[in-house]
């Protein structure tokens, strides 16, 4: 360890969680240097949807490479940027009637929310774009003006302007006081808005979703007001809610969509920002990047789409897992006097009252055998994300280790139900 504590930078966390050197990953399991294995579920943060070393992607990045596969490729065209683009059209796009233009920004989420407010704030000729409360959207400065966690927007040491914090869809409301209130904030905002950029589930904020009846007048009313609707489903698309994209369930069309971390399939750095043809009024070059083209990153997409989304198959699996958790979440909640869980798909939130349990479980768990984070505005509640293809036991000891977990942490804190 004395490498990383005296070389990195102490901007690093998920090491001080999980003070141990990894070595190698298969599937759901991660193992370090002394042979020990936890099961994942962290997923690279959601970028890891299909797990690690998938033997199928693995296989077709190792032929591309071995036969000598352009890596670095900027925006010029080739076989494997090629191949990515038609699997993209033929297995997301063609079957759910969406006609987009895809850009590629950048590597990383951040890199697609801001080539979509910057072509957002070009299509209209306004600056101001509006957030939602809980909502994060990256790091670097623009995605950081529409995250709301004050702690990250310090972070900038520079104001943060053109935004607009609005409120975001409260379990506690029936549908029709839901809508009211988000029409009153929105009408308060009027046209001078030039997007508007949604999670349908907020992952860092604390695993939020809102229903599809207020995802229906949000779009409605930036379609009335000439607003664009941006969807961050960076952490929440390619599956993890269950359909690819996380807000078909609503029936919506947003006018920009970005896409990242599990796009790739393999971990690989990959971006994508989808927008409706008649808004690509970029001028060439306008907006670019020296690794907006990793290629090996379009080989492992492609594949990945080709074994995962070319039926509903996967789509139905998460759902049906989905109940299962749920389940298993609620009588661990019932078992320890804990709120109530909230999630979607494969993607759920444990709350407690106490912040500091939130970190205490995901502790105990680490040293049982489990990767969990935490997440929320303060960090009090445990986040699950595992991989979407992992086995039904591992799934099933997994959510066992995590109701152990809390049951010792409670027991600790003298705080057992």
């Amino acid at each position: 360890m004395f490498i990383f504590e005296t070389m990195e930078s102490e901007v690093r966390s998920y090491s001080r969680a999980w003070p141990t050197v990894f070595t190698t990953a298969r599937g759901a399991h991660l193992y370090d240097e002394n042979g020990r294995a936890w099961l994942d579920f962290f997923a690279g943060a959601g970028a890891l949807n299909y797990g690690h070393n998938h033997p199928e992607l693995k296989e077709a990045l190792l032929d591309y490479l071995g036969r000598d596969g352009i890596t670095h490729g900027l925006d010029m065209h080739t076989v494997a940027k090629g191949a990515f683009l038609e699997r993209f059209r033929e297995l997301v796009l063609l079957p759910r009637g969406l006609d987009y233009r895809v850009q590629f920004p950048g590597p990383t989420g951040t890199n697609a929310v801001e080539a979509a407010l910057k072509l957002a704030r070009k299509v209209t000729g306004r600056r101001t774009v509006g957030y939602f409360d809980r909502a994060f959207h990256g790091m670097t400065l623009g995605s950081l003006a529409i995250t709301a966690n004050p702690t990250k927007r310090a972070g900038a040491g520079v104001p943060l302007p053109h935004t607009a914090p609005l409120p975001y869809d409260d379990p506690r409301d029936d549908d029709a006081s839901a809508v009211a209130r988000l029409a009153q904030a929105l009408d308060a905002q009027g046209e001078s808005l030039a997007a508007v950029i949604v999670e349908t589930v907020q992952g860092e904020g604390g695993v939020n979703a809102v229903r599809p009846v207020w995802l229906r007048e949000l779009a409605r009313w930036a379609s009335q007001h000439d607003v664009l609707l941006v969807v961050d489903d960076v952490q929440m698309g390619c599956g993890r809610t269950g359909p690819f994209f996380s807000f078909e369930e609503a029936g919506i069309l947003p006018d920009i969509i970005c896409l990242s971390k599990s796009i790739s399939g393999y971990g690989l750095p990959m971006a994508l920002t989808l927008m409706k043809p008649t808004l690509d009024v970029w001028k060439p070059g306008e907006h670019n990047g020296t690794f907006r083209g990793y290629n090996p990153a379009f080989v492992t997409a492609a594949r990945a789409l080709e074994l995962f989304w070319s039926d509903h198959s996967q789509a139905s699996q998460t759902t049906q897992r989905a109940q299962w958790v749920g389940r298993s979440l609620r009588e661990t909640a019932r078992r320890h006097g804990l709120r109530e869980p909230r999630g979607r798909g494969l993607v759920w939130a444990l709350p407690f009252d106490e912040p500091a349990m939130a970190r205490r479980v995901c502790a105990t768990a680490y040293g049982l055998g489990l990767l969990v984070e935490t997440a929320g505005l303060h960090d009090e509640v445990v986040k699950l994300l595992p991989p979407l293809t992992i086995a039904d036991d591992e799934l099933a000891k997994g959510l066992t280790i995590l109701d152990n977990a809390v049951g010792a942490t409670l027991k600790h804190s003298g705080l057992a139900a």
